[in-house]
């Protein structure tokens, strides 16, 4: 499945390299899962604000995809995480 990387209502102006936020995205294991079978690991965002609305909206559709986990990163700087997709 792919993900479209644009939260609905926002503007197409964080894709690319230049945009520094991104989800690393994780199995139950804990290891990274590929983007080329979930599409967003090539997703990049201009704030963290916008990575986190992405990741409200597509967050069942990575479930569904074996993601369980999630880890924010700004550039090479780890935010937070990993943090479970799974309701608490």
């Amino acid at each position: 499945m792919t993900y479209s990387p644009e939260p609905s209502g926002f503007l197409s102006e964080r894709s690319g390299a230049h945009a520094p936020w991104r989800w690393q995205l994780l199995d139950a294991e804990g290891t990274e899962v590929a983007a080329d079978k979930t599409g967003p690991g090539t997703v990049r965002f201009s704030s963290q604000g916008d990575a986190e609305t992405w990741l409200g909206e597509v967050y069942e559709q990575l479930l569904e995809d074996g993601v369980e986990s999630v880890t924010l990163f700004e550039a090479d700087r780890e935010v937070y995480g990993p943090m479970s997709l799974r309701p608490a």
